[in-house]
């Protein structure tokens, strides 16, 4: 397999970016020896705050690709940073067939793509239901998924305050799951999304896991 590969200007703040959010956020980075150093792998974290791809990808050191709302890169300067971070867009209100290819083609070169599951950020905090596409891309291309867990993001940042308060925020790196693709696609595709929601929700607060 190939090695690392390097990621020069993330590199270069990385280390800035790090000791900033620990000291704002209390940022406390849990199970980083579960991040694949290569290979097609989709990251699927829950969705707490604008901050919430920058903040996962602190430890990860290769590039990594983001599936974000189309609306964003609507912002012309905003949409020119998106893109500059290796954000693509995405229609989260209908079946954005161009987005999944663009997926598709990352995945099957071996890149890392990160998709948030519950497609925006929770209104409350708690745990949102999860949109099928990654876990059926997953399962379409025997890709592994790489659950995260984010705790702590929507008391420090929650929709409809302009800037974040300081906080406690903690990312956890589960170990990898893997489609079973010995299953009809649609039915291991749905197992797929409720082992890494269960897993996912286990690292949560009570008071942020789902009904």
């Amino acid at each position: 397999m190939a090695g690392t590969v390097r990621t020069p200007v993330l590199d270069l703040f990385r280390p800035a970016l790090h000791r900033a959010c620990r000291a704002f956020f209390g940022l406390e980075l849990v199970g980083v020896q579960q991040i694949p150093r290569d290979g097609a792998v989709i990251i699927t974290p829950n969705h707490q705050t604008y901050a919430d791809p920058p903040l996962v990808t602190i430890p990860i050191r290769r590039p990594v690709y983001y599936m974000a709302w189309s609306r964003l890169f609507r912002v012309p300067a905003l949409g020119f940073l998106l893109r500059r971070l290796r954000a693509f867009p995405v229609d989260i209100d209908a079946a954005d067939v161009r987005a999944t290819r663009h997926v598709v083609r990352l995945l099957t070169a071996g890149e890392a793509v990160m998709i948030f599951p519950e497609g925006e950020r929770s209104r409350d905090g708690r745990l949102g239901r999860f949109k099928p596409g990654a876990f059926r891309l997953a399962t379409s291309l025997g890709v592994p998924i790489l659950p995260v867990t984010i705790a702590g993001g929507h008391d420090s940042w929650p929709p409809g305050r302009v800037l974040p308060r300081p906080g406690r925020i903690a990312i956890t790196y589960h170990p990898l799951e893997h489609p079973d693709r010995g299953r009809d696609p649609r039915d291991a595709a749905r197992q797929l999304a409720e082992r890494v929601r269960d897993v996912i929700q286990e690292a949560l607060p009570p008071d942020a896991r789902a009904d």
